[in-house]
């Protein structure tokens, strides 16, 4: 919410510069998020009035003009601009005038010059020129009564600053120029001017019948009509201006006029083209299958859970949030209706997010509005339309039907001490809620306020200890350290902490992402094969309604991201916590019934290895480039990995990891359907591993520096080729050789195009080094062919394989 602090101070004026201000609304809650001039400086800009604009004589697009900025003399100044005309008031920069900074930073000098070979003493400004708005279609034309050679700043009140405040959705009744001043009010104990509204005088007894059908939606509804309105008035610029400080652009006057009530009393309202109105007015729920097409200019489709005015034959507007088109006013209007309404707010809320736009009506009704000021409201709506566009007003029309309950709430004064943690006495907090205007009585101890209509915040005894403590002052609260002994938690040696494992995935040059932990539904389904994901009851985007239980999309996106900025090798890893539905889950102080939460490290790579370079030539990243940096990740600990299947990953290119005969979790390329629906030029690799199993590692335990030298041997083993290397190597490690094999490396597979080199079609020769060595003495030849010969059986007996010979 953002306003200028002119406007404010009409209401409060406390004896505070703008930034104690800020200041002070920020300790009292509201915070002030931002504060910047309406104008960025300038100098000598002055109110001048064209006396004559003639042809340029060497330029088609060029007038020279004499202008009055009140120096006795008129000065000869070349313009461009399509509105420079005779009469028309616009800002002057004299010769010596610095204007705020243009792309390069600096400011623009104005100096005497020459346009094509005729002299200009000076520059006519734009919006854009002065920094007021992106408008450069012409000169800034000034009102008709400005004085000529007064300067523009002052005219403008651009001296003015803009507050933009971050409220919390609990402060509903601060969401309003007024609101604030209240708060303001309470805070410093500057007098609140009070306002007034005057009723309008009734000059037709004409009323538009309205049935409240739905008293759960609508609890009280005022409105009137009013006849014979100019709708093709200008509005006032002191109102644009007005406007424009709160972020609203002005459209025309009774729009304005709305908008202009919204922002300095927080009430929301509507105003209809009374002729274009079929019958009466109906306050209901809406149906399934109407239909309704907005101000916005979408058509949206509303049900039994939204709330609509309609007429005898239509859908009118979103009640609460937006009006339809069909009811709009136009130039052509003549008659409206204007309406003020009570809003439940449980009957607003997510509405908006349901149709993806958000409304300053809505934002507000959904946090509550006072139901006790829609007739005053319309009141002084009626009195600004009759001011700027004439018109006759009717009689007003209020229906009550459910309103809040105010119920008393008490405050115990030596709990609001405890509770805040500093000496509190009864005065005190008597006088914080009377500043705060709030009814209160006091008895024993114990104070009692009956809630105004616009706080409805206030429902607990804590709400009103946090407006003692606000009024009071945060910046009073003794400083107390804490008592409690810190004590470091240390992690086991034997585990790894999750910075230590970032810290290894970045080392292996991958990238961290952070993603949200809910994502697009479509991704379970696809990548992690969930048809029944979590589903969250009120997602922040559509995109965004089921909670992961994989890492794997998340990535993919955020490579789709980068890709899309035309990088050409990612490598990118996340460390993140999913949501897999699990019954034997109960709740507890960190866990929720049902809902299993591991944490995963997952990881992609894409593009070329080792990237763009001139030793070798660039080569993708395959399959093991990603299990080599899985295997160093888990290192010293070693993984085995078998042919698996993932709905993620390519069927023939995707192994599944285990440590110690667990899985842990999955490493592959990406299944080519996926990377079709993705449009990636090459398939990345993947893997998505278990956090506890890669926290998890082998405390180093001293050992001696072996004494005897280890021996090598190389064997090649005829074997099918449907054998895999991990058969073959634990064929090998479980080989009965006495403790003597100490390690069995696969390092060349060799298979004949057209069989011949003694293998038939369906064989392949796979060498294997081994390492054999003891402890107690250096190997004898009988001990090695012994050892070498158990490791051949046993790769006979397991795979039917054969020495080659």
């Amino acid at each position: 919410m953002q306003f200028p602090e002119s406007w404010l101070r009409e209401f409060c004026n406390p004896p505070l510069t703008t930034q104690q201000l800020a200041d002070t609304l920020t300790m009292g809650g509201l915070e002030v998020e931002a504060l910047h001039p309406v104008a960025p400086p300038f100098s000598k800009v002055v109110v001048g009035e064209i006396k004559e604009a003639v042809q340029h004589p060497d330029a088609d697009r060029l007038r020279v003009c004499q202008v009055d900025v009140g120096q006795g003399t008129l000065l000869n100044i070349v313009c461009g601009a399509p509105n420079a005309r005779v009469g028309i008031k616009v800002p002057t920069a004299l010769v010596g005038a610095e204007l705020p900074p243009g792309d390069d930073g600096k400011p623009f000098q104005i100096k005497l010059g020459k346009l094509r070979g005729v002299e200009s003493q000076g520059m006519l400004c734009s919006a854009r020129e002065l920094k007021l708005s992106e408008d450069h279609g012409g000169l800034l034309e000034l009102a008709a009564d400005a004085e000529v050679g007064a300067p523009v700043r002052d005219l403008l009140s651009l001296d003015d600053t803009i507050f933009t405040l971050k409220l919390t959705p609990n402060l509903a009744h601060a969401l309003s120029v007024y609101g604030v001043a209240r708060e303001l009010s309470a805070l410093t104990g500057a007098p609140l001017k009070q306002p007034s509204f005057e009723a309008a005088a009734v000059v037709h007894d004409a009323t538009l019948k309205v049935n409240v059908a739905a008293p759960d939606l609508c609890g009280r509804f005022s409105g009137r009509i009013v006849r014979n309105v100019d709708t093709k008035a200008k509005t006032p610029q002191w109102m644009v201006d007005r406007l424009a400080r709160c972020g609203q652009r002005s459209v025309t006057a009774l729009v304005d006029i709305s908008n202009y009530v919204m922002f300095e009393f927080g009430r929301p309202s509507h105003i209809f083209d009374l002729d274009k109105i079929h019958g009466a007015l109906d306050v209901r729920w809406g149906r399934a299958g109407e239909t309704l097409k907005l101000l916005n200019g979408n058509t949206v489709t509303v049900d039994e859970t939204t709330g609509v005015i309609a007429d005898d034959q239509q859908v009118e507007s979103l009640a609460g949030i937006m009006g339809g088109d069909a009811t709009a006013v136009s130039d052509d209007t003549r008659n409206v209706y204007v309406e003020a309404a009570f809003w439940w707010p449980q009957a607003i809320q997510g509405r908006s997010r349901r149709y993806n736009f958000s409304t300053d009506a809505g934002h507000r009704f959904e946090r509550g509005v006072d139901p006790a000021q829609t007739v005053e409201h319309i009141e002084h709506i009626t009195g600004l339309i009759q001011a700027i566009c004439g018109g006759e007003a009717g009689p007003m029309d209020d229906q009550v039907l459910a309103l809040p309950e105010c119920k008393p709430v008490s405050l115990r004064v030596a709990r609001a001490a405890k509770v805040i943690g500093m000496p509190l006495s009864e005065p005190q907090c008597l006088d914080a809620l009377k500043r705060l205007g709030l009814p209160v009585t006091s008895r024993d101890g114990v104070l009692t306020v009956k809630p105004p209509p616009y706080r409805f915040d206030i429902t607990i005894e804590e709400d009103l200890i946090e407006e003692v403590v606000r009024i009071v002052g945060y910046e009073h609260l003794p400083t107390t350290p804490p008592i409690a002994p810190i004590t470091a938690r240390m992690l086991p040696e034997s585990r790894r902490g999750r910075f230590a494992v970032r810290r290894l995935l970045a080392a292996s040059g991958y990238q961290e992402t952070i993603n949200f932990s809910f994502v697009d539904e479509s991704w379970e389904r696809e990548l992690a094969g969930k048809s029944d994901p979590i589903k969250l009851l009120n997602p922040i985007a559509s995109q965004m309604g089921v909670m992961r239980s994989s890492l794997l999309g998340s990535l993919m996106q955020a490579l789709k991201f980068n890709l899309d900025r035309k990088a050409e090798r990612v490598r990118l890893f996340e460390v993140g916590r999913v949501f897999v539905r699990d019954s034997s889950v109960p709740t507890g102080d960190v866990t929720v019934r049902g809902v299993h939460q591991p944490v995963l490290v997952a990881g992609l790579a894409y593009g070329d290895a080792t990237g763009l370079q001139w030793g070798t030539k660039a080569a993708g990243t395959d399959f093991y480039d990603v299990k080599g940096d899985v295997e160093a990740l888990l290192a010293p600990l070693k993984a085995s990995f078998e042919p698996a299947t993932h709905p993620a990953m390519h069927p023939g290119r995707c192994a599944q990891v285990s440590l110690s005969g667990k899985k842990i979790g999955f490493v592959g390329e990406l299944h080519p359907r996926w990377r079709q629906k993705w449009d990636l030029a090459h398939a990345p690799v993947l893997f998505e591993l278990d956090f506890e199993a890669v926290a998890h590692r082998e405390v180093p335990a001293f050992a001696p520096v072996p004494k005897f030298q280890p021996v090598q041997r190389d064997i090649a083993v005829i074997v099918g080729d449907n054998v895999t290397h991990d058969a073959i190597i634990s064929a090998a490690r479980g080989a009965q050789t006495q403790g003597l094999l100490q390690d069995a490396f696969l390092f060349d597979v060799y298979k004949p195009k057209q069989g011949g080199g003694g293998l038939a079609e369906n064989e392949k020769s796979a060498a294997v080094r081994l390492t054999l060595s003891s402890a107690e003495a250096t190997l004898t030849d009988d001990q090695i062919d012994a050892a070498v010969k158990s490791v051949v059986d046993a790769i006979a007996v397991r795979l039917g394989g054969r020495l080659r010979g």
